[in-house]
């Protein structure tokens, strides 16, 4: 059992996520089973309560894990599967150390950071690397934060516990270049790995995020300074069209070889790496298409994280070039607001809580449907497709969500039942996979080719099932329930090219090299539509 650490120095957002999830593909080309954990330092449980502005998009996992962005990465990069064991914040391991005491555990002991808290953080290691070859644990903040020392020491106890030559640390830093010097300069990386090797660790590689080149004479700085071989300074600019460049930008630098070799492995080169046609796919589309993304926080890059991605790997899977133009839900609601779905190929509406912008996102929707434009609707996409269909079709003007309109004349989306008692607001939605039957001959049953498949939830509300009769009388078609409580999990419409709209969230099961099967069929449409057009 092999691992790696890896640690953030100089600035936040250095992109030690997708770092440790390139290293991930990388080894797992080499033929090594491979899971990747993230611990991150806040005292919140987990990042489901986190507001987009704050935090980015709340990634679910399998178990109904409501967890950081990057473990989206990692399974995204990788192909295990990961749980709950997977995620750990402070918050988290106080609230066990503290039930613990609580309980009467520790004996009446005095508890303190070391060992106790330091002990649930190895715990959690030990853990999650049952039955892999490698585990690879990304702590979050920059090193020299405060609240992150407690992992930080972790980790130190943990190398020493399982020996030195099973673990390997890695930092990512930056190497920032100045202008009035006209240089890149090291001193931020010194001082970074001084830090860790204040508290007992020392760095076996550095990754160094830059946007110069770095030369030899600064690599051979960096390993005087930071005490690591010149070999272990490895470059990593940033990546010129997409991130699925990064693990051959990495491959490149001999990131998996230093690897392979500081653990002793004899391991044959890769036979094949997936990542030259990903990217080769990605820098020579045969196809070209523009999707509208209507949401509400269009400005943040984060928010939609999973959503984007998974519209490229739909791109890669169809050789095709997405442009996505992001259109600010609030805008539609203005005069004239809808010009801004002009020239589309196709319209999304992702999930998302609260009622700004939802009479934008209706107005999405009615546009798709009548101008015959393929639409794509996730989780709250659905509800605001059921919402615009009751409305103007069965013309219901009081049909709306209970999330939205309490009151509603036609609460055609409402709360679930078991969630109407409900007062806690972490960890309380319908969460994780689920079963969805499909309905044979439809969109969703083409795209995915079997009769039932699981999906990832998050959500409070649903279609409510007594306006579900009525709403297929008119012509909407439900392709997908959940057949243990019968509620609507996909809808479809009759005589529209492609619309489509799912009550789960399946950019959670989207990979570069094996893009969600509704992903792919909506970029497919998005094709056909556009040949049209032209």
């Amino acid at each position: 059992m092999k691992y790696i650490f890896v640690t953030g120095g100089v600035v936040s957002s250095l992109g030690k996520g997708l770092t440790a999830a390139s290293l991930g593909a990388l080894l797992e080309l080499r033929g090594l089973t491979v899971r990747i954990q993230k611990f991150d330092p806040y005292l919140n449980v987990d990042p489901g309560t986190m507001s987009p502005f704050q935090h980015g998009e709340v990634y679910v996992l399998e178990d109904g894990a409501e967890t950081d962005l990057d473990l989206g990465h990692y399974e995204r990069f990788t192909s295990g599967k990961l749980s709950k064991v997977n995620s750990l914040s402070s918050g988290q391991i106080y609230e066990s150390v503290i039930q613990k005491e609580r309980r009467g555990d520790y004996l009446g002991k005095t508890v303190q950071v070391i060992p106790h808290v330091t002990n649930e953080i190895k715990q959690r290691i030990y853990s999650a690397g049952k039955d892999v070859d490698v585990l690879i644990t990304e702590i979050g903040g920059t090193t020299g934060d405060i609240e992150g020392l407690p992992f930080l020491e972790a980790m130190r106890q943990f190398a020493l516990e399982v020996g030195v030559h099973d673990v390997i640390f890695i930092h990512v830093t930056l190497v920032p270049f100045l202008k009035a010097a006209g240089e890149l300069k090291t001193k931020p990386t010194q001082q970074s790995v001084a830090k860790l090797r204040e508290i007992g660790i020392q760095p076996h590689a550095l990754v160094c995020r830059t946007d110069h080149p770095l030369d030899a004479d600064l690599r051979e700085k960096l390993s005087m300074f930071c005490n690591v071989p010149v070999k272990a300074v490895i470059e990593c600019a940033d990546v010129a069209n997409s991130i699925y460049e990064l693990p051959l930008a990495l491959q490149k630098e001999k990131l998996d070889e230093l690897v392979i070799e500081l653990f002793g492995l004899k391991l044959p080169p890769p036979k094949e790496n997936i990542w030259v046609e990903i990217v080769r796919r990605l820098l020579s589309p045969k196809h070209e298409v523009t999707i509208g993304v209507v949401g509400k926080y269009i400005e943040l890059q984060d928010a939609y994280k999973s959503v984007y991605e998974s519209v490229t790997h739909a791109g890669i899977a169809n050789n095709c070039k997405v442009n996505i133009r992001r259109i600010d839900a609030e805008d539609l609601e203005k005069k004239n607001g809808l010009t801004a779905l002009k020239d589309l190929d196709g319209i999304l509406v992702p999930g998302g809580f609260g009622d700004r912008g939802t009479e934008g996102k209706i107005a999405a929707a009615k546009y798709a449907r009548e101008k015959k434009i393929p639409y794509y609707g996730l989780c709250l996409g659905l509800q605001i497709a059921v919402i615009e269909f009751a409305r103007d079709v069965l013309k219901m003007p009081g049909a709306n969500s209970t999330e939205f309109e309490p009151a509603a004349a036609d609460p055609v989306i409402n709360m679930m039942e078991e969630q109407k008692a409900v007062t806690d607001k972490g960890a309380t939605m319908r969460l994780g996979s689920y079963e969805c039957a499909l309905t044979p001959g439809t969109l969703a049953a083409k795209a995915y080719g079997k009769p039932s498949v699981r999906e990832r939830h998050r959500h409070r509300f649903e279609v409510n099932n007594a306006y579900v009769e009525p709403l297929k009388a008119a012509g909407m078609v439900v392709s997908g329930v959940n057949p243990k409580r019968n509620l609507v999990e996909i809808i479809e419409l009759k005589d529209h090219p492609w619309f489509l709209a799912v009550q789960f969230h399946p950019e959670f099961q989207s990979k570069p090299n094996q893009a969600h099967p509704l992903f792919a069929a909506f970029i497919g449409a998005a094709i056909k539509q556009a040949k049209l057009v032209k």
